[in-house]
């Protein structure tokens, strides 16, 4: 089932797909916070534009390091622990909202992820109880100015800015999709830049949602990335970035500078 938060031309909306239907059926309420009941409506697809499935209320929980080919190409080392930084909810934009670069930075790279979604309080997890409180998986962009990254060292302001987090295009919630061994690739005008699987990981998917767990207190609509792969490269205006998860589907986003 993919959960979808839209617009008709109204207020946003929920609802959800099933399978590869194009037919959303709409929920009367925010999925993680009332309880599942249908309106009555039914839209298509292409008749609503899709917004960012997810607005978190508390926090986007990033994860650096996580590939050890991308932490190669960018000079680092592996680190004994999961590197968490945190970007704010106002940092989230959703499929198809413009990418736009900062005026004080020459340099933004985009970032494809596979994202987590927090749907209960959570605080020092273990393992086994990592899956009752993921409500789902959506595809995440850790847009990075990588200038300011290097030249800050400390990535709030790189990591940080407006729009700089495009989530979506849907949460996909399947108990049986296999978030350790899913493709992922980045295309920016239809040209590659990463390719790699989520089995590459060095700190796997529940093990980062324990560790997180452990720092911060988790609230419903969190939402933690989890790193990206190797293949990090500058985006200018006119550029179009898409990132696709297998099992999951396809974000995408034009780039503008403002």
């Amino acid at each position: 089932m993919r959960i979808v938060r839209f617009s008709d031309g109204s207020s946003p909306k929920y609802g959800f797909l099933k399978d590869d239907s194009t037919r959303i059926f709409v929920l009367r309420g925010d999925p993680l916070f009332s309880k599942i009941e249908l309106s009555g409506e039914v839209f298509e697809l292409d008749e609503v534009r899709l917004l960012s499935p997810v607005i978190p209320r508390s926090k986007v929980v990033g994860v650096g390091r996580n590939y050890a080919a991308h932490v190669a190409e960018m000079g680092s080392e592996i680190p004994a622990e999961p590197v968490f930084f945190i970007k704010p909810n106002t940092s989230v934009i959703g499929p198809d909202d413009p990418i736009v670069l900062p005026s004080w930075s020459n340099h933004v790279e985009p970032e494809g992820e596979l994202a987590v979604i927090i749907k209960t309080v959570a605080k020092d997890l273990t393992l086994d109880a990592v899956d009752d409180v993921v409500f789902g998986y959506t595809i995440g962009n850790d847009v990075s100015a990588r200038d300011k990254q290097k030249l800050d060292g400390q990535w709030t302001r790189a990591k940080g800015f407006d729009t700089a987090c495009p989530l979506g295009p849907w949460v996909v919630v399947d108990p049986d999709l296999d978030v350790d061994n899913l493709r992922l690739t980045t295309t920016v005008d239809g040209q590659v830049r990463q390719d790699d699987s989520t089995s590459s990981m060095i700190v796997g998917v529940r093990e980062l949602v324990v560790a997180a767990s452990q720092t911060f207190t988790l609230l419903p609509g969190d939402v933690i990335l989890t790193g990206t792969p190797a293949g990090v490269a500058p985006i200018h205006p006119g550029d179009r970035v898409d990132i696709t998860i297998e099992g999951i589907g396809t974000l995408s986003n034009p780039v503008v500078r403002r």
